[in-house]
């Protein structure tokens, strides 16, 4: 019950702490709409279900304990996001027509959900999360299944916190007010996703 309850706490925390996923969810969910916005969150659930798959592997200890690799995966996060940036800082206004704005959206949605999936998957302190939680708070003679339970909890979590996100910033009235300055919009959203890739490559994680 304690371990249980151990578990629950730190994901809680780790979840709702802001950060380049909630960035993520901000860009897709005002720029694109809540649904761009719930599949970046559910890319983000998946994102964190693949830390814990190889955590569950014993991959992620080796990854922790290797400086190289962690780093390695901490400038390739870094550059996703600077990238992101850019094309968010440089991106056009959304088309006015409503034709060409849905199409523009179909095209979106997929880059959604594979967006919501690399920041997450390529941000190396949600792996140093996961694999600290597990070496940490799981005790090594906790069942298989309840550690996989875990695993979905800290998934599951991820979801539900971020399609609330979603689902606030994609709100009608919210996103109409934004969306007639959407150009200052794309710059604000760009830039700060640039700068957390910045923080992220000069951050260190071991």
């Amino acid at each position: 019950m304690l371990e249980l309850l151990a578990v629950a706490t730190i994901t809680i925390l780790a979840v709702i702490s802001p950060g380049a996923d909630f960035a993520m969810i901000t860009r897709y969910s005002l720029l694109h709409g809540r649904r761009d916005g719930l599949l970046a969150a559910l890319g983000i659930a998946l994102g964190v279900l693949l830390h814990v798959l190889y955590t569950l592997l014993g991959v992620g200890l080796l990854l922790a304990a290797s400086p190289l690799w962690l780093n390695l995966l901490k400038w390739l996060g870094a550059a996703y996001l600077v990238y992101i940036g850019i094309q968010t800082f440089r991106s056009p206004p959304l088309p006015a027509q409503p034709t060409a704005a849905a199409n523009l959206s179909s095209r979106s949605r997929w880059q959604a959900l594979r967006s919501g999936l690399l920041c997450n998957a390529l941000n190396p302190k949600t792996t140093l999360f996961v694999v600290s939680t597990f070496s940490q708070l799981v005790s090594a003679s906790t069942p298989l299944w309840q550690q996989a339970a875990y695993g979905l909890f800290m998934s599951a979590a991820h979801l539900l916190w971020f399609a609330l996100v979603a689902l606030c910033l994609s709100s009608a009235s919210l996103r109409a007010r934004l969306l007639q300055r959407q150009q200052q919009l794309n710059r604000v959203i760009g830039a700060i996703l640039a700068t957390l890739g910045g923080v992220l490559a000069a951050s260190s994680v071991v």
